[in-house]
Parts: C-alpha cells; sequence; structure tokens
C-alpha cells in the first residue's frame, strides 16, 4: 500500500507540473488563467463570441492568430483550420471552462463540434495529422513536431478523466480515452531503434510506415530533442504505466543523456557564431541529430544536411530554434516518476 501511495503521489506531482505547462501557451489557453467568476462577466461573453467566430465549419481553428481578441473579418473567406502551433485544443480548453461555469448551449455545441473533429482526425494507429482531412503534403504525416500529437494526447486524457470535462456524456468520454491508449500504442511504435537500441522520436513519422519523415524542407529525418522531450514528459504522466511505457521512457531518457552538449551557450541569432563558450552554461541539446550518429545536423531551405551551423543562410539561422534545454526538462520529470529504473 505505501509503494502504491509513493508511485501515485509522484504521479499526480508529474502530472500537475505538465498541467501547468498545458496552459501556458496560446493566447486562446492563456484565457484560462482567469478565475471561474470572470467567464460570467460581459468581457468573457467577447472573447468567447470572438473565439466561436473563428470556428471552422468542420469544427476547428486557424494557428497564429488571436481568436480571441477580435471576430474573425467578414467577408474574408472561411477560416482554415489545423491542430498545429497549439490551435483548436487552446479553444477547446477554453469552452469546456465555459460550459462548465456558465452552461450555455452554444459553447456546448461549439466544443463537441471541435471534440468529435479531434477523434475523427485520428489515423487507426493512433496518429494524427496537422489537419484534418490530411491532404498529400507533409502535413499529413504524423505530427509531433512543435509539440502537436502530444497537446492532442493531454487534451484527451484530460477529458477522458478530469472533472473540468463532466459535462461530456459517457460515450464521449470513453472514446477519449480509447483514443488516448491508441496514441501511445502509436508513440511506442514510433519510438526509432538503432542497432537494436530504443532512442526517441521524428518530429514527423510517415502516415503509413510509422518511419521517420521528411517535414519542411529544413526538417529532415531524424532524432528530435525538442519534440522528443514533449513525448517523454507525456509518457511519465500515464499512471500505471505498462512495462512497454517503462522501456520507452528509460530508452528516451538515456538517450538524452548520452547527447547532451555541455560547455556552449546557444544564441540565436543570423549573425556571428550561434555556439559561444561558457564553461557555466547549462546543458543544451540540439534540435535534430543525425538517426545512426547522434551528430547535430542542420539544413537551409534547400534541404542539404550541414554539420555546422555556421554553415545554413542567416535567414534559417537565425529564424529557427537549433539548440535547446529541452532535456532539463526531462531530467526534471525523471527525477519526480516513481517509476524510475535509476
Amino acid at each position: 500500500m505505501a509503494m502504491r501511495t509513493r508511485c501515485y503521489l509522484g504521479w499526480l506531482a508529474v502530472l500537475l507540473a505538465d498541467l501547468v505547462v498545458a496552459v501556458a501557451g496560446t493566447p486562446a489557453e492563456k484565457v484560462l488563467k482567469h478565475a471561474d467568476d470572470w467567464f460570467l462577466t460581459d468581457d468573457a461573453e467577447r472573447v468567447l463570441a470572438n473565439i466561436l467566430s473563428w470556428q471552422t465549419v468542420r469544427g476547428d481553428w486557424p494557428k497564429n492568430v488571436d481568436t480571441t481578441a477580435q471576430p474573425f473579418p467578414r467577408p474574408g473567406g472561411p477560416p482554415s483550420g489545423t491542430f498545429d502551433n497549439g490551435a483548436t485544443v487552446g479553444e477547446l480548453r477554453v469552452l469546456a471552462r465555459a460550459v462548465r461555469v456558465t452552461g450555455k448551449e452554444p459553447y456546448r455545441q461549439a466544443f463537441l463540434r471541435g471534440f468529435d473533429h479531434l477523434l475523427a482526425a485520428q489515423y487507426p494507429h493512433g496518429g494524427w495529422p496537422q489537419f484534418y482531412p490530411p491532404g498529400n503534403g507533409y502535413h499529413r504525416h504524423v505530427t509531433f513536431n512543435d509539440g502537436t500529437m502530444v497537446r492532442l494526447m493531454e487534451f484527451l486524457d484530460d477529458a477522458h478523466r478530469l472533472p473540468e470535462f463532466d459535462f461530456l456524456d459517457a460515450r464521449r468520454r470513453a472514446a477519449a480515452g480509447e483514443a488516448v491508449e491508441r496514441a501511445i500504442d502509436c508513440v511506442l511504435r514510433c519510438q526509432v531503434v538503432v542497432e537494436g537500441t530504443p532512442t526517441v522520436w521524428c518530429a514527423q513519422h510517415d502516415a503509413d510506415t510509422l518511419a521517420p519523415a521528411q517535414g519542411r524542407s529544413f526538417e529532415p529525418p531524424s532524432l528530435s530533442g525538442a519534440e522528443s522531450a514533449g513525448i517523454l514528459r507525456f509518457l511519465m504522466r500515464v499512471p500505471s504505466p505498462s512495462d512497454r511505457i517503462i522501456r520507452a521512457v528509460e530508452a528516451g531518457v538515456a538517450w538524452f543523456e548520452a547527447v547532451k552538449i555541455e560547455g556552449y551557450r546557444y544564441r540565436r541569432s543570423d549573425a556571428g557564431p550561434s555556439l559561444v563558450a561558457d564553461a557555466k552554461a547549462p546543458a543544451l541539446w540540439a534540435r535534430f541529430y543525425e538517426i545512426g550518429t547522434n551528430r547535430p545536423i542542420f539544413c537551409d531551405r534547400d534541404g542539404v544536411v550541414k554539420y555546422d551551423l555556421q554553415e545554413i543562410g542567416s535567414e534559417r539561422r537565425g529564424g529557427y530554434t537549433w539548440y535547446g534545454t529541452w532535456g532539463e526538462e526531462v531530467r526534471q520529470a525523471y527525477a519526480r516518476w516513481p517509476y524510475r529504473q535509476r
């Protein structure tokens, strides 16, 4: 009993830490910082009306736009929805809160349309494309890039389990839990194995074969330091994880430890050196590592792989995050994880 209690408390600490991250990003997610009483104000009604105006016929929302600030401009053609860059999940979380506090039917109907769209968009093997229907380009691949699939899994996991979503009918809550289970299976199948050793994940995996796949021209098939951190943190919030999940986490944590870069500070800039020697700087991880060698790799818009960031043109060198401290998030989550093996 004492061991189960410690495991539960450790899992709960990981979950709460990730919930803080989950509501800190897009303009829609920032609305969640308000207390419940705010959702009964005129200001909230205006913000929620703006959010509803940006919802597409299919039920999703566009990315890289503040859907809370102004209503969708009409005329101007319908908005184009996606799951990329935090779009749609943030709006759905706000609507869920509004339904719980106000009980208003327009908010519930908008939420259900978006919720059902997420479920319909999931591939049978458990992955999600960037948007649905996915088309024929790289957007159709299973998209871990920028945390897209992790956000969808976190949201559906919360919808399945948390009181915030008690307004959902039993069928939809059960479907959310089943979708998460399929997604976790997809994640575990996507973990890249090199010479018999599981490592981490690519930013996107082929929609059919689940092999590492090309994204944009400067996002080659590779091992991703950024996206893999989010995947591992999600796996560490799974209660009572299976042996498969535990093995996947242990392998991923070991990979992060093996490829960390110490003694340098990263300066995102279109001119001058990007890595500056600094013995006191925190450990860094590259955005992309070559599969098989673990060498950091970089690409310009021509798609040619380079091993030195200084060989990349100024537009991409300064316009993309090539290094980060993502592995530190993994280390901290692993230190709290009650199922760790070492």
